[in-house]
C-alpha cells in the first residue's frame, strides 16, 4: 500500500516520513495483513485529518480576526473624520485630493441654484463651511433680496436653519447671511451647500438637483485688494504652517473672467496669507465683466485654490484728482489706532474718547462680525465728531490679515502717518501725566502722544525708528464681580508685577512690502533702513485690562482672533503667554477668581482719567464722560 497515494497524506507525509507505517513480514497471514494495512490507512487517515483540521483551524481564526479589525478600524476612521471635519484640520496632501478645477466650476455654479433643493425662489449663493458648524452664505452679484423675508438654510435631507443676514463685505459689496449646520449632517463625509430661501417657500420643493460640497475655510481665497502697483491676495493654507512659507515661484494668480477665461501673473510674495501679484493687462480682461474671480494655482500641483474674492481693476487716472502718490505723501492723519473688535459696544466709548485726547486722530476698526450695538455706538460717536473707519472683516482667526490690509488701506487712502496697534481692553498712557494732571485739567489741554513720534520722526539721531515697542502691565479682576459701570480705567486697578509682552506704533512707511506681522508687531524694512525701538515704561506704558471679571473674561474661550493664537478650548501650546495661568480648557470659574493676579496696586491711570472726564454730580458722586445718562 502507498499512502502517498492520497495527495493530502502524500503532501503531509513528504513533511514527515516518520509517520509512515513499518514494513510487514512476507510470511505474515494475508487477512491479518489486510487488517494491518487497513488500521494503519485509518488511523494514518485520521491522523492526517485530524491534523488538516489544526491547521485550517488557525487560518479561518485568522481570517476571523482579521475582519474584526477592518470593521472596527472602519469605525474608528469614520468617527475620527467626523472629529477631524470640525476641527478642520488637513495635511498636505488633502490638497491633492480636492477637484483641480474646483474654483473654476464654482463661478460657473453661481449660475444656477446652489442647492440639493430646488425652490422657486432660492438665491444664487456661494458657502464656506467656518469652524464650530457655521456656515457662511455670499450672496451672488446683482441678485435683488427682499428684506421684508424672514430667510433660511435648507439642506439635502430638507433640514431647515435659520438664516440671518451677517453684513456687506467692503470690499466687493457682496450681501453675507450665516446659519448653522444641522446635527443630523455633521457625522457625513461630504458636506453640500445649502440653498438660500425665503420662510414663504420652504416647502415649494422640486426634485432635488446635485449641488457643489461646501467651500472648506482651512483652504480658501477669501479677500483682494488692488493697490497702485499690484494686487494682494489674502488665503487661507496655501501657507499653511507657522514659519513656513511657500516660495513665490511656486505659485501664480489666476485672474477667471467671462465663462471660463483666465489670464495669470506671477506671484511675487508670499508670506503668511498674503500674496502679491502684478495687476494682468487691462487688454486680456473683458470690460462688460462686473466681477472678475481671482484666485491662486499651486503650479506643481496644477491645483487652483477654492475662492470667493473677486479682482477690483485699479482705477483709471482722472484729470485734477489728487493721485495715490500724492495723497501717500501727506497722510490725513498723524496718528491712528487700529484693532480687531467682537462685541465691545460696552467698552468702546471710554477707548475712543481716551485715546482721542491722547493724541488718535482716526480709528480703524476691524469688526470680526459683532452682533451686539457696536456699530450703534460708532454712529453715536461719530455723531459727536470722531473720526472712525470700520471695516467688516467677517474671517475667523486673521488678525494678522487685518492688520496687513489696515497698512494697505491707509496707503492706498493717504489717512495715517503712524498707526498704533492695541486692543479695546488696552490703555497706552505715559506715568509723567500724572504729575501734571492739575494741570492738564485747568488749562483744558490734554497730554499727547504726538510729541515722542515726531522727536523720533525728526531726529536725526532716531529718524531711522520705524516702530516703537511698548511694555504691558496686565491688570487682574481687582475684586469686582461684573463689569464695572464707570469704565475699566476706574474698576481694574491691581495687576501683575511683572510686564508682559508688548505692543506697537508702526510707522507706516517703513512697513516690509511682505506685510508679515505676529500679534501687533511688524516686520520692518530694513533694506531702506528702519529698525524698531523698545520705550522705556517711564515713558510709555500699556495698561491691558485683561483679566477681567469672570462673565466678560470667559468669552475669550470662544473668541480667539491671531491665527497663532490656539483656541483655549483646545489642549495643546500649554506654554503660550497667551493662556491664562491656572485655567483649564473650559469656560470654568476657577476659585478665588476675582482676587487673582493682583501683585501691585495701581491706580495711576484711574488718577489720570478721573481728573480729566469726571463729570461732578454734586454729594461727593462723579459720573465718567463715556457714562450713559
Amino acid at each position: 500500500m502507498c499512502i502517498s497515494s492520497n495527495p493530502l497524506v502524500a503532501s503531509a507525509s513528504s513533511l514527515s516520513p516518520k509517520l509512515t507505517a513499518p514494513p510487514l513480514r512476507s510470511n505474515s497471514n494475508s487477512n491479518i495483513n489486510h487488517l494491518i494495512n487497513t488500521n494503519t490507512t485509518l488511523n494514518v487517515s485520521s491522523f492526517f485529518s485530524h491534523w488538516e483540521a489544526m491547521r485550517r483551524r488557525p487560518r479561518t481564526t485568522f481570517i476571523v480576526s482579521f475582519i474584526t479589525i477592518i470593521i472596527l478600524f472602519a469605525i474608528l476612521s469614520i468617527h475620527l473624520s467626523g472629529n477631524a471635519l470640525s476641527r478642520f484640520r488637513f495635511s498636505d496632501s488633502d490638497i491633492h485630493t480636492r477637484h483641480n478645477n474646483l474654483f473654476l466650476n464654482q463661478y460657473s455654479k453661481l449660475k444656477r441654484r446652489v442647492s440639493f433643493i430646488n425652490c422657486k425662489h432660492s438665491i444664487f449663493t456661494v458657502s464656506v463651511l467656518f469652524p464650530d458648524w457655521e456656515i457662511l452664505l455670499i450672496v451672488k452679484p446683482n441678485t435683488g433680496l427682499d428684506y421684508g423675508y424672514n430667510y433660511l438654510c435648507i439642506f439635502g435631507n430638507s433640514a431647515l436653519s435659520p438664516a440671518r443676514f451677517s453684513g456687506v463685505l467692503p470690499s466687493t459689496n457682496l450681501t453675507t447671511f450665516k446659519c448653522h449646520m444641522p446635527e443630523s449632517l455633521r457625522r457625513r463625509r461630504r458636506f453640500y451647500q445649502p440653498a438660500l430661501v425665503t420662510s414663504s417657500s420652504e416647502n415649494e420643493v422640486n426634485d432635488p438637483a446635485p449641488s457643489p460640497e461646501l467651500l472648506r475655510w482651512n483652504l480658501l481665497v477669501y479677500e483682494s485688494l488692488s493697490t497702485v502697483d499690484d494686487v494682494v491676495l489674502f488665503a487661507k493654507g496655501v501657507n499653511h504652517r507657522k514659519g513656513y512659507d511657500r516660495s513665490p515661484s511656486e505659485l501664480r494668480c489666476v485672474f477667471v473672467f467671462g465663462e471660463r477665461n483666465t489670464v495669470t501673473t506671477a506671484v511675487t510674495s508670499s508670506v503668511q496669507e498674503v500674496f502679491r501679484c502684478p495687476h494682468p493687462y487691462r487688454q486680456f480682461l473683458s470690460q462688460e465683466i462686473d466681477k472678475i474671480g481671482i484666485s491662486l494655482e499651486i503650479i506643481g500641483e496644477s491645483f487652483v485654490v477654492p475662492s470667493v474674492a473677486y479682482y477690483i481693476p485699479k482705477p483709471r487716472p482722472r484729470p485734477n484728482a489728487v493721485t495715490v502718490l500724492e495723497a501717500q505723501a501727506h497722510p490725513k492723519y498723524f496718528l491712528c489706532a487700529c484693532t480687531m473688535v467682537n462685541n465691545v459696544g460696552k467698552f468702546l466709548r471710554e477707548w475712543v474718547m481716551y485715546h482721542s485726547k491722547v493724541g488718535v486722530e482716526n480709528f480703524i476698526l476691524y469688526d470680526n462680525n459683532s452682533d451686539d450695538d457696536f456699530q450703534s455706538v460708532v454712529n453715536e460717536l461719530r455723531e459727536d465728531g470722531y473720526n472712525i473707519t470700520t471695516f467688516l472683516w467677517i474671517w475667523p482667526k486673521t488678525q494678522e490679515a487685518g492688520f496687513s490690509h489696515s497698512i494697505l488701506h491707509s496707503k492706498s487712502k493717504g489717512l495715517c502717518s503712524w498707526i498704533m496697534y492695541v486692543d479695546v481692553d488696552e490703555f497706552v498712557y505715559s506715568p509723567s501725566w500724572n504729575e501734571s494732571e492739575g494741570h492738564y485739567k485747568i488749562k483744558n489741554e490734554f497730554p499727547s502722544l504726538k510729541p515722542m513720534l515726531l522727536y523720533r520722526q525728526q531726529s536725526n539721531v532716531s529718524s531711522d525708528i520705524g516702530q516703537l515697542s511698548i511694555r504691558c502691565m496686565e491688570f487682574g479682576p481687582s475684586g469686582q464681580r461684573k463689569n464695572p459701570v464707570e469704565g475699566v480705567t476706574q474698576g481694574y486697578t491691581c495687576r501683575r508685577r511683572l510686564d508682559q509682552r508688548h505692543k506697537s506704533i508702526v510707522l507706516v512707511d517703513a512697513v516690509d512690502p511682505s506685510l508679515r506681522n505676529v500679534i501687533h508687531h511688524f516686520e520692518l524694512n530694513e533694506k531702506e533702513g528702519f529698525r524698531s525701538e523698545q520705550i522705556s515704561m517711564e515713558e510709555v506704558v500699556v495698561n491691558h485690562y485683561k483679566y477681567q471679571a469672570w462673565d466678560e473674561f470667559k468669552r475669550k474661550f470662544r473668541r480667539r482672533v491671531s491665527a497663532y493664537v490656539v483656541d483655549w478650548r483646545q489642549n495643546v501650546n500649554l506654554n503660550s503667554q497667551d493662556r491664562t495661568p491656572g485655567l483649564g480648557f473650559q469656560p470654568i470659574e476657577p476659585k478665588d477668581w476675582m482676587h487673582k493676579f493682583c501683585e501691585v496696586r495701581d491706580d495711576r491711570l484711574k488718577s489720570v482719567t478721573r481728573a480729566w472726564f469726571g463729570i461732578s454730580l454734586g454729594h461727593n458722586q462723579t459720573r465718567m464722560a463715556w457714562q450713559s445718562d
